[in-house]
């Protein structure tokens, strides 16, 4: 039974992962990492599946990634700034985000 980390989960390319993963029944536990509590109780109620766990936690964090990443056999990295002109606006961030916390 394989554990699944999906880094910035909650987003449309996260959840689309997520539908598709959890119809392989071999799956013991997808963790969704990503900053939005909302996203992520929505994201719960949407799947309502107790092959889900959710943990607060930013890509910049290195431990806390780091610890929950313990045990997993697959990580799915989907977290980052995408809208060019979001990016072009918060320079530092994107860079914060899109390189150093990749």
């Amino acid at each position: 039974m394989k554990k699944i980390l999906i880094i910035g989960g909650t987003g449309s390319w996260g959840q689309e992962l997520t539908r598709q993963i959890l119809e392989n029944n071999s799956i013991k536990e997808i963790r969704i990492y990503s900053r939005g509590e909302h996203k992520q109780v929505e994201m719960a109620r949407k799947f309502n599946d107790k092959r889900l766990t959710f943990i607060i936690g930013d890509i910049r964090d290195k431990k806390r990634l780091k610890y929950s990443a313990e045990n997993i056999d697959h990580i799915f990295h989907l977290a980052a700034l995408k809208h060019v002109p979001v990016c072009e606006h918060n320079p530092e961030e994107t860079i914060q985000t899109n390189i150093i916390g990749t």
